[in-house]
């Protein structure tokens, strides 16, 4: 009867969700929007409450959350997928081809939203330390350099803009999720130190290089392994089974590194992927036939990893003492991030001798933030809830940054139009 209502609640998810995707064409705004706040809705503090005797006491003993928890793997193999699709937008030919001014202003743009929400969030720790804990700030700070570019690339094919700022926008966005990661994995394990109480060079300096230095090894070799592979196995339904090998293969040897007996690191599972993906793309000529057939495989995943994420939200924050706090704590991170994303574009675009229209709009056009943030949050909230101590951390920074995605979602499209309409790169025609 168990198996049966978790099928069951999989399926009302799944026909929700997509019933969603048409109340949000209606209203003219991203699927991923519909996707969370289904979740939300059909999630244990909502929906759950029916099954719960209309109480939130004891509500995480409650069917539902039960249920969500159960579908926690459903997040981790999307992750999997999400990163191993970031790798294969490197090819060494494109980055070759990007030139200059795309590094330079994909590294500060992403540093410059990190230094801006760690500077405001520190600040936020003196006046609320009970809160704004030292692991959120560094959390947060890493998550922020993280851009949705699905907003962005929406409006410049729907207004057909084009242009000087269009051109450097797009390799840009495609960089800066891989920026993300790296920021994520240095600063997340310096921040789950900080929680095990265990500050010392090894600990902050020695152990994080060596655990990102073993993600990125085993990417390699899994890469490699994928390419081989494909050389004796011609179909693309049998190249599809071994590049989903390989995310499997990385979220097993995350599990196997983390066990005391490897040494118990705390690998980057989307390093890995995202390194393997980056691999493959580079040794395999016709990988993109096959990453077309894998888009199509993984949409009802990465529906069901938002729709997830949404249900993993806990409305409790928001309703007893600490809900004030939670939105002060959300209004700062959307305020810092979208200065640091600026001031950092603008930089580069000044740095590297961009037109002026890049350098004024390009940090605009950067300030939809949806699935890799969303995929970073969740992996805090699952090794931050692991341990009681930080236990409340973990749940605040998935509240932080799925009420921001939603303010994204909304204003991401107006403000990306308003970049590019700005800079002249609509056509008058198609305003």
């Amino acid at each position: 009867m168990e198996l049966f209502s978790i099928f069951a609640y999989v399926a009302v998810l799944l026909l929700v969700a997509l019933l969603s995707t048409r109340l949000m064409r209606l209203i003219k705004l991203p699927n991923v929007t519909g996707y969370i706040i289904t979740g939300i809705i059909m999630g244990p503090f909502l929906f759950g409450v029916l099954f719960n005797n209309f109480s939130y006491e004891n509500i995480k003993d409650g069917l539902i959350y039960g249920f969500v928890k159960n579908l926690g793997w459903v997040s981790t193999v999307a992750l999997g997928f999400i990163a191993f699709s970031i790798g294969t937008s490197f090819k060494i030919n494109t980055i070759k081809a990007l030139g200059k001014r795309v590094m330079v202003i994909t590294v500060l743009e992403a540093l410059g939203a990190s230094i801006l929400v760690i500077a405001a969030l520190l600040a936020a720790h003196f006046i609320f330390p009970q809160y704004v804990s030292l692991e959120l700030a560094l959390t947060l700070a890493a998550i922020a350099s993280a851009t949705a570019p699905a907003a962005t690339l929406m409006v410049i094919k729907q207004y057909r803009a084009h242009g000087p700022l269009v051109d450097t926008l797009l390799p840009v966005v495609a960089l800066d999720d891989a920026a993300a990661l790296i920021l994520f994995a240095i600063l997340f394990q310096i921040a789950t130190a900080l929680a095990g109480g265990s500050i010392s060079a090894y600990a902050i300096i020695v152990k994080p290089l060596l655990e990102i230095s073993i993600s990125l090894g085993v990417g390699v070799v899994l890469g490699f392994v994928v390419s081989l592979a494909n050389r004796f196995f011609k179909s693309r339904n049998n190249r599809l089974i071994w590049c989903i090998f390989s995310v499997f293969a990385a979220l097993g040897f995350y599990y196997l590194f983390k066990s005391p007996v490897m040494g118990g690191f705390e690998l980057s599972s989307l390093l890995t992927c995202m390194m393997a993906g980056a691999i493959y793309t580079n040794f395999e000529k016709e990988s993109g036939r096959t990453l077309d057939v894998m888009d199509r495989f993984t949409s009802p995943i990465y529906m069901m990893f938002f729709v997830i994420s949404g249900a993993s939200l806990d409305l409790t924050i928001f309703f007893n003492g600490d809900g004030l706090v939670v939105v002060l704590i959300a209004v700062t991170y959307i305020i810092s991030r979208v200065i640091g994303k600026w001031s950092g574009a603008y930089i580069g675009a000044s740095i590297t001798r961009c037109e002026p229209q890049v350098k004024k709009y390009i940090g605009f056009a950067l300030v939809p933030q949806a699935g890799v943030a969303i995929g970073l949050s969740t992996t805090a909230y699952t090794l931050f809830s692991q341990n009681p101590a930080t236990e409340k951390t973990g749940a605040l920074i998935l509240a932080i940054i799925l009420t921001s995605t939603l303010v994204y979602e909304l204003i991401g499209p107006m403000v990306a139009k308003f970049a590019l309409k700005k800079a002249h790169e609509i056509p008058e025609e198609n305003l």
